[in-house]
This record gives C-alpha cells, structure tokens and sequence, in this order.
C-alpha cells in the first residue's frame, strides 16, 4: 500500500459533475439523451413561462406533488405554492422575470409546497433561467426539486431540544450558585 492518505469516505450526498459533458471538447450530446436524463431524474424537474405556466413536469414531480404530468402542465405554479405565500412569491418571480438574474441559481431555497391532498411538505430547490442567446430575459425558469421534509422535521426537533435542555440547565444554575471568583 502506497504511503498516500485516502480521502474522506464518499457517504453520498454530493451530485455528481457532469459539466465536463457541456464543455467544447466533449462530443455533442444527443438532445433525446438529455430530456430523457431531465424526464428519468430523480429530483423533481419544473419548468415554468416567465408568467408561471407549467410547461415541463417530470415523473420525479409527480411523486413529489402527487398531480400528473397532464394535470401540472398548463397550470400555474400556485398549484404546488400555499396561498399564503403567494404573494411574495410571485414579486420575487416576477423581479426574476423581469431582471434575468436570480441568486437561487447557486443557493439552495427551502420552502414550504402543497401536496395535492393538502398536505404540506418542505421542499429544497435550486432555478436555472432559460435564456435565448444573448438575452437578458429568460422565456423560462427551471427548477430542481427535492423533498426535504424529513431533514426539516429532524431540524425542528433537534432545536426544540436544545431549547429544552438550555432551560433545564439555567433552571438548575441558581443566582447563588455561581462562583464570586
């Protein structure tokens, strides 16, 4: 065995890079190849028109959201956003839309999403702006999508009990306990 330090183990939770495949030495990939990769993934896939129509929703989103791909498509984005955020979501789209530039194309956005039966769920996401060449403007957005519900539920609840555990110990620390010194 060589003198050399393996790394770290790999214990997943990295997306693999395929960005070697998008550079120009790379042989050109097939256009079915990609959309099928997009349509087979199993994050949700989402694309929108810059006034929030559905026009591309993968199998992955229909498990997410529990709506078909023939229901999603040509609906707005409300059908997955809780009325309640709405509003904000829609100026942020829109500023979006109007500026071409988003800062969630590089940072992951968590957020509250309706299920079809109602239920809500937390969702992490990322968006990429489809633009023509040379424009500012996108025609679309995507985004890339994944239930987070159970690591949000898991977070809720490590705080609770630290909460819990900083009142038990402050509650145990009388005034007259502590050192003068």
């Amino acid at each position: 065995m060589s003198g050399t330090t393996a790394g770290p183990p790999d214990e997943g939770g990295e997306a693999p890079c395929f960005a070697h495949l998008l550079e120009a030495s790379s042989p050109p990939l097939d256009p079915t190849v990609l959309a099928g990769m997009v349509r087979d993934l199993a994050d949700a896939v989402i694309i929108a028109d810059p006034d929030g129509t559905i026009s591309f929703w993968n199998q992955a989103a229909e498990r997410l959201f529990g709506w078909s791909e023939g229901e999603a498509v040509g609906r707005s984005l409300d059908l997955i956003i809780p009325e309640r955020l709405r509003t904000r979501h829609w100026d942020g789209y829109q500023h979006v839309m109007e500026t071409g530039h988003t800062d969630y194309g590089r940072r992951l956005l968590e957020v509250p999403a309706l299920h079809r039966d109602g239920h809500t769920l937390s969702i992490a996401f990322t968006v990429t702006l489809l633009k023509p060449p040379g424009e500012q403007r996108p025609t679309a957005i995507a985004a890339v999508l994944r239930d987070d519900t159970g690591r949000r539920e898991e977070l809720l609840d490590l705080k609770d009990r630290v909460a819990t555990l900083e009142a038990a110990t402050a509650a145990s620390v009388s005034p007259g306990d502590a050192d003068p010194s």
